[in-house]
């Protein structure tokens, strides 16, 4: 999970705006890679996973799903051989709305100054590093979790976004 400053990149969570912003981010897209990242004992925090797991066998081959959980750079040799022209990294963030609500980023609206991540490489650097090793358009689909203790389980709202995301998703990808 992110401790993201994003500041006035905060927008209103209107669905219209998501799609469009998603219909822009995976125009041209070819293959495409989906990240999903989260600990699975830190509740809202398994999110990005959450949405990935929902959309097992729902995609065609030109689309690579990934459950990265606390490590996507351990994935990075199998991403970069998958040769994607997209990668998102669908993850949980403090972006400082309401349970669920999500935002649509570029890894360079991510940070204003240093973020704190619980993951062991910080996602900007993994985003720097994907994108020179791929040459491919890099995003970061992020959602606010009501509860990060320990525990399993999404939050009602979270859960909720967690399916919506992941049927939206689908109207995008090649």
């Amino acid at each position: 999970m992110l401790h993201a400053s994003v500041g006035d990149l905060i927008l209103p969570n209107i669905k219209f705006d998501l799609s469009k912003g998603l219909k822009e981010w995976f125009s041209g897209a070819e293959k495409v890679v989906l990240a999903g990242i989260g600990n699975p004992i830190r509740m809202d925090d398994f999110v990005g996973t959450r949405v990935i797991q929902l959309m097992q066998g729902n995609v065609s081959k030109r689309v690579l799903l990934i459950e990265c959980e606390t490590v996507p750079e351990n994935f990075i040799q199998r991403i970069s051989d998958f040769g994607p022209t997209h990668v998102l990294l669908i993850d949980a963030a403090m972006l400082n709305v309401k349970p669920g609500q999500y935002r649509l980023l570029k890894p360079s609206e991510l940070l204003t100054s240093p973020a704190i991540s619980t993951h062991s490489l910080p996602i900007k650097i993994f985003c720097d590093y994907i994108a020179k090793s791929t040459k491919s358009k890099i995003g970061l689909l992020l959602i606010q979790p009501r509860t990060t203790d320990f525990g399993e389980g999404l939050s009602r709202e979270v859960e909720a976004s967690a399916r919506e995301l992941s049927s939206d998703l689908r109207n995008f990808l090649p």
